[in-house]
C-alpha cells in the first residue's frame, strides 16, 4: 500500500489502518533491497531528506532531532553517571550523535544489524551519520539480541533505537529482550526503548511497559512530539534497576549555554519532566 505516484509518497501500515501520511518527492536519491529490508532515501519538498525502511518513515531532516534527543537524553540524564552506553539499532547515526554530546559519556558501543542502512546514511544523511565519527564510538554490525547474550554487567545505559515491531525488530519488543538488557547493565543501569504511541499502538505501549516493569525496579512511559510519525508522537519505555531512580527528574540539568553548545533543539529539563505527564485515560490505563 506504500506508493510513489506522481511525485508523492504515501505511507500506510497495518499498525495504523485506515490512515496514511504523504509527502511530495523532488527526487528518489536511493532505492535498494538489503538482506533485511527495503531502503529508500527521498529528497522532498517540505521535509528535507527522508529515510524510509520497508515503506515506513524512519526519520526526516525536518524533525529527526526531536526523536534522537529524547530517546538519548531521557535515560542519560536520569542516570547519575552514564559513562558507558550501548545503542542497539540506530543505523542512521542520529542517536550516536546525541549520546556523544553528553558530558559524562566516555564510551559508546553500537550494534546495528543492517550494514546497508549505515552505508546509505553516511552517503545521504550526513547530518545524522556524523554520529559515527565520534571518537567515543565503537560500531559493530550484527544482531543486537545476540550481542547482549555475551555482554554481562557492562553498560550504564542501553538505548534501543528500533523500527516498529514488524519484521526484524519484533523480538526487541518482547520480554526476553528486556531480560537480556537487564543482565547487560551495571548496578543502577537504565534502559530506554522506542515503544510506539498511545494513539495508534496502545496495545504495544501497554505490553512493552509491562515487560519492562517485570524486569526493572521502576519503569515508565514518556513521549515526544515528532510531526512526521503516525499521530505526531513517539513514545519510549524507560526502566531502571535502581528503585530510587526518579525517571521524570533529570540528575543533570543543562544551562542555556550548555544547550547551545550541544546544539539541543528539543530536549531540556522542563521537557524531560513534561514527557512523563500523560493524558488522563492513558495515565490510569498504564498504571
Amino acid at each position: 500500500m506504500n506508493t510513489l505516484k506522481t511525485n508523492w509518497f504515501s505511507e500506510s501500515c497495518e499498525m495504523w489502518p485506515g490512515a496514511t501520511f504523504s509527502f511530495e518527492v523532488k527526487k528518489v536519491l536511493h532505492e535498494e533491497k538489503s538482506q533485511f529490508q527495503q531502503i529508500h532515501v527521498f529528497d522532498t519538498t517540505s521535509l528535507g531528506r527522508v529515510l524510509v525502511l520497508d515503506g515506513i518513515i524512519q526519520c526526516t531532516q525536518k524533525d529527526e532531532f526531536s526523536y534522537q534527543e529524547m530517546i538519548s537524553f531521557l535515560p542519560l540524564c536520569a542516570h547519575k553517571n552514564p559513562e558507558k552506553v550501548l545503542i542497539v539499532g540506530g543505523g542512521d547515526g542520529g542517536v550516536a550523535r546525541e549520546v556523544a554530546k553528553h558530558p559524562k559519556v566516555k564510551e559508546i558501543v553500537q550494534v546495528e544489524i543492517d550494514a546497508k542502512v549505515i552505508e546509505v546514511s553516511k552517503k545521504y544523511l550526513p547530518f545524522m551519520a556524523v554520529g559515527f565519527d565520534s571518537e567515543k564510538l565503537t560500531l559493530h554490525v550484527g544482531d543486537g539480541f545476540e550481542f547482549l547474550k555475551s555482554h554481562k554487567e557492562e553498560f550504564d545505559v542501553i538505548i534501543t533505537d528500533s523500527s516498529d515491531p514488524i519484521g526484524p525488530a519484533v523480538q526487541l519488543f518482547e520480554e526476553n529482550y528486556f531480560s537480556l538488557m537487564k543482565k547487560a547493565l551495571r548496578p543502577g543501569g537504565i534502559v530506554c526503548s522506542q515503544a510506539g504511541t498511545i494513539w495508534n499502538d496502545i496495545d504495544i505501549v501497554t505490553s512493552t511497559l509491562r515487560y519492562c516493569k517485570n524486569q526493572f525496579a521502576v519503569a515508565a512511559y514518556a513521549y515526544a512530539s515528532v510531526p512526521t510519525y503516525p499521530s505526531g508522537q513517539i513514545g519510549f519505555v524507560i526502566g531502571s534497576l535502581d528503585g530510587t531512580t526518579k525517571l521524570d527528574t533529570p540528575n543533570l540539568v543543562f544551562s542555556r549555554e550548555e544547550e547551545k553548545a550541544m546544539n539541543l533543539r528539543y530536549y531540556n529539563s522542563d521537557i524531560h519532566k513534561a514527557a512523563f505527564v500523560l493524558p488522563t485515560h492513558v495515565k490510569y490505563l498504564l498504571a
